[in-house]
């Protein structure tokens, strides 16, 4: 080997050793908790003692974090959806307002002077617009309620991660780690 080569050599063997020693996450850092092992618990003691709680708070919980994620996306979803076709809530009304309204208005301008087209065009307008404002009403209110339940369903969710972690901590905290 030529002195061009073992120059590159120790900075690779460097890298190699870190990346070796590098550890995956745990299953506690990714649910975003912090775990110190206050009796000298190695990684392999620290990882069963984490399987063993997940273990313990599902059971004790009804709740598996992994599939609360894919439920808060199913959620998501579903919220999107809902606005979708609240938006359409009230479509056409401005058209079946007018139509109303010209049947209504042609009774009364034939009563009132015997011009049925005049009042028709009046009672037209009228409905159109009456039509169009209970719509817009109809389509907020609809929005409204499809925006309180997406946000029920994700307190929900959110309660139940909550409680998984509150379970899932104090299983380590019963097996001498310090959780965060």
């Amino acid at each position: 080997m030529n002195r061009k080569q073992s120059i590159w050599l120790v900075p690779l063997m460097l890298l190699l050793s870190v990346a070796a020693h590098a550890q995956a996450p745990t299953l506690a850092s990714t649910l975003k908790i912090y775990v110190f092992p206050t009796e000298g618990q190695d990684a392999t003691q620290q990882s069963k003692d984490e399987a063993a709680c997940y273990e313990w708070a599902v059971g004790n919980t009804g709740s598996d974090p992994f599939k609360v994620a894919d439920q808060q996306v199913a959620n998501q979803q579903q919220a999107q959806a809902e606005q979708q076709a609240a938006k359409q809530v009230g479509a056409g009304a401005g058209a079946s307002g007018a139509i109303k309204g010209a049947a209504a208005g042609a009774l009364i301008g034939e009563i009132a002077n015997d011009d049925s087209s005049e009042g028709a065009a009046w009672g037209a307008a009228a409905g159109a617009i009456r039509g169009r404002r209970k719509a817009a009403q109809a389509n907020a209110q609809a929005q409204q309620q499809a925006a309180a339940q997406a946000e029920q369903r994700e307190q929900a969710t959110e309660e139940q991660l909550t409680n998984f972690k509150k379970a899932f901590s104090v299983c380590l905290e019963a097996k001498d780690y310090m959780v965060k």
